[in-house]
């Protein structure tokens, strides 16, 4: 149900707080031995969370909108008192002293906890594959994986072991998960919610997002986290719209821009078709469906794959053993205890980000590379200044493929790149992006449909893409069925 149906039904005392905290974690506790979509679960926590919110209603209290209401958190947002580990060795036994805006937002409305999820490691992979911990699984099909770096947020809500759940976006890691995994996830506008609290990944194009089962739940997140931060120097100070008005306004006359370069990058058929469909269908809402271009869409993995792993090397130079988190002893002096330490502390995919990005930004390569990159990036967001005069929302796949088998791609660092082939240009633009469920492939997997829309405009990019979901009924005629309790009451 939807976190306006569970409220009603909190309100309406059909059920108790502390009951439908303990439903959740009846889920988390049935299916997560398969999922693996957590790292720690905050049960007595979470269950003291929910006694509160049912004392407050008891007491008459106005209750805040996201009141009861449990919720799961990707492990690279700070949670005061509850250990944060980015799904890394090196902070395996980090525990926080202070909160992160957005979590801090949640929880002042009122929602619960219930625990950190997985992710890969440091938020560097398509897959969960380079968590420290072990990969998660997609609720669909366990031997496929559920996508990243937000997949173990993406499992747990597809898999029905939460509400909602928060993921970050550097390059398309709450997209890409949410296209496999059969749920919405969100992008927005850089700068529409803070990052302060968010373990730094690349600093210009991480965003903080929600996951969820429906566009209505991903607009009463967004509600809640977004607005400004006087602790985040990058976070916007406009005001915040209320997401959830006008989700239903008429689509008539709104054009919408497919971006040609997106239909030619050698799609899954099954996924083209399923986009081609979608447009079919805004078209039958009143639609105007325009061909557009965006000539550098395709350069934006190469520019992403330099800017991201340059930020990557100077934000995670903090990583020293001096500090805190892991430190390898050692007696032959700082130098050789730091290189221990983050040989020992990084997986190998993330020391190959840092090796890459030390590289673009070391003397004689930085205007090669880096500057280069920069210049690149420039281009491509004109290219979708163009394309917005012509379309009101822009309109691609979310992934060219459907989720792939577990370690198909484990060796093959290219091919895991170029999962995010369709999602980057969008960070490195800094437009807000969402990914809904169109349909499903001949295995019964879920496939993603994304929507692209300009800066702020995300009330805009809700609305078109809740019309069409109330349209297609996608996830009402599913092939399969993700794992979820055969005894669960709801």
């Amino acid at each position: 149900m939807a976190i306006a149906a569970w409220r009603r039904r909190l309100l309406a005392r059909e059920i108790s707080a502390v009951e439908l905290c303990e439903l959740f974690l009846g889920r988390i506790r049935h299916s997560d031995e398969q999922v693996r979509a957590f790292l720690n679960v905050t049960g007595d926590q979470a269950l003291a969370a929910a006694r509160a919110v049912d004392d407050r209603l008891a007491a008459g209290e106005r209750l805040p909108p996201l009141a009861g209401m449990p919720l799961a958190i990707k492990d690279n947002l700070c949670t005061r008192g509850v250990r944060t580990t980015c799904a890394s060795r090196m902070l395996e036994t980090f525990v926080p002293p202070y909160e992160s805006t957005v979590t801090g937002r949640l929880w002042e409305s009122g929602a619960v906890l219930l625990g950190k999820t997985n992710l890969d490691e440091f938020a560097m992979g398509s897959s969960t594959e380079t968590s420290a911990f072990g990969a998660s699984c997609n609720p669909w099909n366990s031997d496929c994986v559920p996508g990243g770096s937000s997949g173990g947020s993406a499992a747990a809500v597809a898999a029905g072991q939460c509400i909602a759940a928060l993921g970050s976006d550097t390059g398309g890691s709450i997209r890409q998960p949410a296209a496999f995994c059969g749920v919405v996830g969100l992008k927005p506008t850089y700068g529409r919610v803070s990052r302060w609290g968010l373990v730094a990944f690349a600093s210009s194009l991480d965003q903080v997002g929600p996951l969820t089962r429906s566009v209505e739940d991903a607009a009463e997140l967004l509600n809640v986290i977004a607005g400004p931060d006087p602790r985040d120097g990058t976070c916007l100070d406009t005001p915040v719209p209320d997401y959830t008005q006008g989700l239903d306004r008429d689509l008539t006359g709104l054009r919408v821009g497919l971006i040609r370069n997106c239909l030619e990058q050698g799609l899954d058929p099954a996924i083209a078709a399923s986009v081609s469909r979608a447009a079919d269908q805004l078209a039958a809402l009143g639609c105007d469906i325009v061909e557009v271009d965006c000539p550098r869409f395709g350069d934006g993995i190469a520019t992403y794959y330099v800017i991201a792993p340059s930020e990557a090397s100077a934000n995670l130079a903090r990583y020293d053993g001096v500090k805190y988190g892991l430190r390898v002893e050692a007696g032959d002096g700082c130098t050789v205890m730091t290189a221990r330490t983050r040989a020992e502390g990084f997986g190998a995919e993330v020391q190959r980000r840092i090796l890459i990005g030390t590289y673009a930004l070391s003397a004689g390569y930085v205007d090669a590379f880096y500057r280069k990159a920069q210049q690149v990036r420039t281009l491509i967001r004109r290219d979708f200044d163009v394309a917005f005069e012509q379309a009101d929302v822009l309109l691609t796949p979310t992934s060219p493929t459907t989720a792939f088998r577990a370690g198909e791609r484990a060796d093959d660092p290219l091919a895991m790149y170029l999962a995010d082939l369709l999602t980057i240009p969008a960070n490195l633009a800094g437009l807000p992006a969402i990914s809904i469920p169109c349909g499903f492939d001949t295995a019964g997997l879920p496939i993603g449909l994304q929507l692209i829309g300009n800066v702020l405009d995300e009330q805009r990019l809700l609305n078109v893409a809740h019309v069409y979901e109330q349209k297609a009924q996608v996830m009402a005629r599913c092939p399969l069925a993700p794992l979820v309790s055969s005894n669960d009451p709801v």
